[in-house]
């Protein structure tokens, strides 16, 4: 996952009364991004888990994840400024296109196993792998998605907008799809011992994987063009 946005902005122009003028700010869908990946940085943190309770902590993932779903929207439909990869695209676009659908798609599938996981907190605190197959399922989106995205990156200078996928930003998605994948392993229950595969990955790849994506929203940054008003400066006689 990354938390590029799509604004337009090429360039930056000089300095002067009247031109433009350039600055940077965070991208829009950085805010969801970046909220998300906080909630589920803290709701894999063990004593917070023990502080709250299996109700709350799935909420907190619940929560999370409808902010990812929501940037992930908003990224979707900046995306080259268009709604569908058609022909006319270039290739990079294509590319970022399909890596904002795929991710897209992937935030769903986390709504629905945090979802899942929520209900069995309610009705079963102590069960284990509620919603893993969705789980699994958003984690291999993510995967895909980041493979896109690093190709996109590739020939980001022929994307529309360049500061939509910036290197430190499709990397950092990248390392973060991967310790989710690997906290979805951990995540699985072994149908023989009825226990997880492997509880530190579960927790330990969740909360890295959201430092990642936590760190790439942090620091994505979209040119934006200002125009400077001259001020009228009176003229005395």
């Amino acid at each position: 996952m990354t938390a590029g946005e799509h604004d337009g902005c090429h360039g930056v122009g000089p300095r002067r009364g009247g031109a433009p003028t350039g600055r940077r700010r965070l991208r829009r869908e950085a805010w969801g991004f970046a909220i998300g990946s906080l909630c589920f940085l803290v709701g894999a943190l063990p004593w917070y888990a023990d502080a709250v309770g299996p109700v709350w902590t799935a909420i907190t993932f619940l929560v999370g994840s409808i902010f990812f779903t929501l940037a992930a929207f908003i990224q979707l439909s900046l995306s080259g400024r268009a709604q569908q990869p058609t022909s006319d695209l270039g290739r990079a676009d294509r590319l970022d296109w399909w890596a904002a659908a795929v991710q897209f798609g992937g935030t769903i599938a986390f709504n629905v196993s945090t979802g899942v996981a929520l209900g069995a907190a309610i009705a079963q605190p102590d069960l284990l792998g509620a919603g893993w197959r969705p789980d699994a399922i958003g984690s291999i989106a993510f995967l895909v998605s980041s493979g896109l995205a690093l190709a996109a990156t590739k020939d980001r200078g022929e994307l529309w907008d360049p500061d939509a996928r910036t290197w430190h930003g499709s990397v950092l998605g990248a390392l973060g799809s991967v310790l989710f994948a690997i906290s979805a392993v951990g995540a699985y229950v072994d149908p023989v011992t009825s226990t997880l595969v492997n509880a530190l990955w579960a927790n330990a790849g969740t909360a890295l994987g959201a430092i990642c994506f936590l760190v790439a929203a942090i620091v994505s940054r979209r040119a934006e063009l200002l125009v400077e008003q001259e001020r009228a400066t009176p003229i005395r006689s």
